[in-house]
């Protein structure tokens, strides 16, 4: 009927194309490389000033110990990815993973603890961040396998016994993926997560009620969400840490602020229960979302080299 093919049309051109055109412009602002300035190697907030002291004392920390770094670089998914590698003479490593929009100078801020702990540090510019190649982020989807490529260079080359890994938000999310998969080696001694989220999906719609709470959502998160799923292949609605953290049986660190607004407490709660490896969740008072250490140091560094000790000596996580 014509008024029928009216109304389609009216609602595709006036409503729902709109609509597209802006969850298009959010998808690219969120995970497209546009430029290889974007994502890379600079404080990702210069107006915010916790977040550049923390970029800050990472970059002291960086010159600190200059002479036990040395670069290095894995292929994965035919990209080129890189990192650098700081040597201080253990035979066990971490690799830090940051979130979205962040490059390895990032990571130097939470390398220290893990040094405590006699671990040599990987930092790692993460696809399509920094100096590595590639386009698109896909919020730990694929990049997870980066992460395995990092793992057997750190174990197969490099001649560390033990890898840890340690997430930062979204970098959180693709530790779990990697030390979940089925393909993890048994090297992997273990990973701590700060700030990790149930799915992508629940922390947008909160960074939304925050960040734009007069805003409307529907439907341009459906829409953002249709966007990820088709160019990052990532289903961020219905898979995420949440649906595997039950796969996870390798000992886990839940590291948790309970001013958390994105991913928020009751999160963290949630994956902590339906989790079935070795677990602890330990909890601090101040801190924004991935502002934990800044506010909490000298606690976030015990808990590091207490749970680093922990897989050193293999004993039973207490809740």
């Amino acid at each position: 009927m014509l008024w029928l093919k009216i109304a389609i049309s009216v609602f595709f051109f006036l409503i729902l194309l709109p609509t597209l055109l802006i969850a298009g412009v959010i998808y690219t602002v969120l995970l497209v490389r546009t430029n290889q300035s974007k994502f890379g190697r600079k404080c990702s907030f210069p107006d915010d000033e916790e977040y550049v002291r923390m970029f800050n004392i990472g970059l002291v920390w960086g010159e600190k110990w200059k002479d036990c770094k040395r670069d290095v670089s894995v292929t994965s998914d035919n990209l080129h990815l890189v990192g650098e590698y700081f040597d201080f003479g253990g035979d066990k490593a971490a690799i830090i993973i940051a979130g979205r929009t962040e490059c390895l100078l990032y990571s130097y801020y939470f390398a220290e603890p893990f040094r405590q702990a006699g671990c040599n540090v990987l930092v790692i510019d993460n696809r399509a961040h920094g100096l590595s190649e590639g386009r698109v982020s896909c919020l730990g989807y694929k990049e997870y396998r980066d992460i395995l490529r990092w793992c057997e260079l750190l174990h197969d080359e490099l001649g560390n016994k033990k890898v840890m890994l340690h997430g930062i938000c979204i970098g959180a999310s693709t530790a779990l993926f990697a030390a979940a998969d089925k393909d993890c080696p048994d090297y992997v001694a273990g990973m701590s997560a700060e700030g990790m989220y149930v799915n992508f999906y629940e922390s947008f719609v909160n960074h939304m009620k925050v960040d734009r709470p007069k805003k409307p959502r529907f439907p341009i998160v459906q829409e953002t969400m249709l966007m990820i799923r088709l160019f990052s292949g990532a289903n961020v609605v219905t898979d995420g840490p949440l649906r595997r953290i039950g796969k996870l049986k390798k000992p886990i660190l839940f590291l948790h602020s309970r001013e958390d607004q994105f991913s928020t407490p009751d999160q963290a709660e949630l994956l902590y229960e339906n989790c079935t490896a070795p677990k602890q969740l330990v909890w601090f008072d101040r801190g924004a979302h991935s502002r934990i250490r800044i506010n909490n140091t000298e606690k976030y560094d015990e808990t590091i080299v207490g749970f680093v000790q922990q897989l050193d000596g293999s004993p039973a996580f207490s809740d």
